[in-house]
């Protein structure tokens, strides 16, 4: 790979380290310049081999307006990989025994009770809003709402819903960052958690994988009232005193602007012209986790690759900081759930026995997950291996292709 040159050429890469065969390391650095600017302004990668960082390196335009350079430091809108630290949290809850995998989910978060019993539809377009129809096989059905469990919420099998527009309940757009917000997080999650409870579900607890952002706010929710004695907790400050901080993560948190990171060091997403009518730039993508005022247990966090690659480790090597219990750990990256094409553990998603998607190249017990701003976690427990790919490929708008074809290729050079 080539050191850090002038930033004329978007595709240049700054590398902090670069420990990997010289022919894997020049076919990653072809492959990335490929895919600047047209999957993404900005790409990072993070590697780990047996337990050493081999690679740690960045390309592209963390800005490309004003071509300021990426780094490896440079932060990026998790997306949904926000999700794994949240079933992390989850599961070191577990372990201390202050919540359990069957326990019903509404026994932490009453508010999933609402009114009771509630029928089905077809769930929520997020780019329409439009909401489907209930298939006929589920004409007439009703959920009770006591009924999905905590499992059941991390292994997406929950009945609930993928996706509702809870941000147009969660009160007004909330100023751009880091102005504060004359609404408190407290009444915009009530509002939210409200709107959930109300919410029709999509299937039968238990009956099919439904990938759903609905359940891991609510598993955001029980860390907050679970993980400490504290009814005050908030999830933002939980994920900095039991995670990233035990960790050493200096990078991952929520809300960067309003923690003092510079915005030149946090990679822009889209512009929302819907609802914010702005850039996201330091605030999440995601206008749900936005409306909860940028803290959710399924999207917000923000983080540089090495220090999710670094997470990944702690994932693959066992990091008693993980707080969570052997076995438990090992359950999370086993099969909960599987249909053709996917495979789900508890918060992890599992390679395919078809060998599909992303982690495709990898071994047969590997797992991670993926993010909608094009981000990517993958651990390859056989090989040693854990690899973080993160871009901003919603940069110039959220339909932009290419990132699951980056991502596998890049999994295709390491595992190769």
């Amino acid at each position: 790979m080539s050191a850090a040159s002038a930033a004329g050429d978007p595709a240049e890469g700054t590398i902090a380290r670069d420990r990997l065969p010289a022919g894997v390391g020049r076919a990653i650095d072809a492959r990335v310049r490929a895919a600047i600017p047209v999957v993404a302004p900005a790409v990072s990668v993070a590697v780990f081999r047996d337990g050493d960082l081999v690679l740690d390196a960045a390309w592209g335009h963390a800005d490309p307006e004003t071509g300021t350079p990426a780094t490896p430091e440079l932060r990026f809108d998790l997306a949904s990989l926000t999700k794994l630290l949240t079933a992390t949290l989850v599961l070191r809850a577990v372990s201390a025994g202050r919540a359990g995998l069957d326990d019903p989910l509404a026994q932490a978060v009453p508010e999933l009770i609402g009114a009771g019993p509630r029928g089905v539809d077809g769930g929520q377009d997020p780019f329409d809003l439009v909401i489907a129809p209930a298939p006929a096989t589920h004409a007439g059905l009703r959920v009770d709402p006591a009924l999905p469990t905590v499992r059941q919420a991390l292994a997406h099998i929950s009945g609930l819903a993928p996706w509702r527009a809870l941000f147009l309940a969660a009160g007004p757009v909330p100023p751009a960052p880091p102005a504060p917000d004359p609404v408190g997080c407290a009444e915009r999650r009530a509002a939210v958690l409200a709107a959930i409870g109300a919410a029709p579900f999509v299937d039968r607890p238990g009956a099919a994988i439904r990938y759903s952002d609905l359940g891991f706010i609510l598993l955001g929710e029980l860390v907050r009232r679970r993980l400490t004695e504290r009814p005050d907790a908030e999830l933002d400050a939980l994920l900095a005193a039991h995670l990233a901080g035990p960790l050493g993560l200096a990078s991952v948190g929520y809300r960067p602007l309003a923690a003092g990171v510079a915005r030149t060091r946090i990679a822009p997403t889209s512009v929302d012209l819907r609802w914010r009518g702005r850039r996201a730039w330091g605030e999440v993508e995601d206008e749900n986790a936005a409306g909860l005022g940028g803290v959710s247990g399924h999207a917000g966090a923000f983080a540089t690759a090495r220090d999710v690659a670094a997470f990944g480790e702690a994932w693959r090597s066992g990091d008693p900081r993980l707080g969570i219990d052997p076995g438990l750990r090992a359950d999370a990256v086993r099969v909960v759930a599987t249909e053709p094409g996917e495979a789900r553990g508890l918060g992890w998603q599992l390679r395919p026995a078809d060998g599909s998607g992303i982690l495709g190249p990898l071994g047969a017990d590997a797992y991670g997950h993926t993010g909608f701003t094009g981000t990517a976690l993958a651990v390859d427990p056989g090989r040693r291996l854990v690899v973080a790919i993160l871009t901003n490929r919603v940069h110039a708008g959220r339909f932009t292709p290419g990132v699951d074809a980056l991502q596998h290729d890049l999994h295709a050079l390491l595992a190769g």
